[in-house]
């Protein structure tokens, strides 16, 4: 059974930095391509950055030089650390995964800028 267990949300004042975490079970985040995107109330869900299962990542165009996606094969946990955030990157952001060809959705943990 797959799970993932988003954590690590909060309140930061923009310019500030989080770390945002990822812990799966059931699969191997280092084998998989993982994902984290984010929902802004009113707003449409957004990706937000990719990592895949060589190491190959890849980030929205929004936060792209600010946020860094990573895992730890040992904790098996996927990480998104944002820096210098902005009160437009307010949202609840989502871990997630495709595993033969259904999703996988954490929970998700909210942030919050204040700006």
């Amino acid at each position: 059974q797959v799970q993932l267990v988003e954590s690590g949300g909060g309140l930061a004042q923009a310019g500030g930095s989080l770390r945002l975490s990822c812990a799966a079970s059931g699969i191997t985040v280092s084998a998989n391509t993982m994902r984290w995107h984010r929902q802004a109330p009113g707003k449409q869900q957004e990706y937000v950055a990719i990592i895949t299962s060589t190491g190959t990542t890849n980030y929205a165009d929004s936060v792209k030089g600010r946020f860094t996606i990573s895992r730890d094969s040992a904790k098996n946990t996927v990480y998104l650390q944002m820096n210098s955030l902005k009160f437009e990157d307010t949202a609840k952001y989502y871990c997630n995964t495709l595993i033969q060809f259904r999703d996988y959705w954490g929970q998700g943990t909210q942030v919050t800028v204040s700006s």
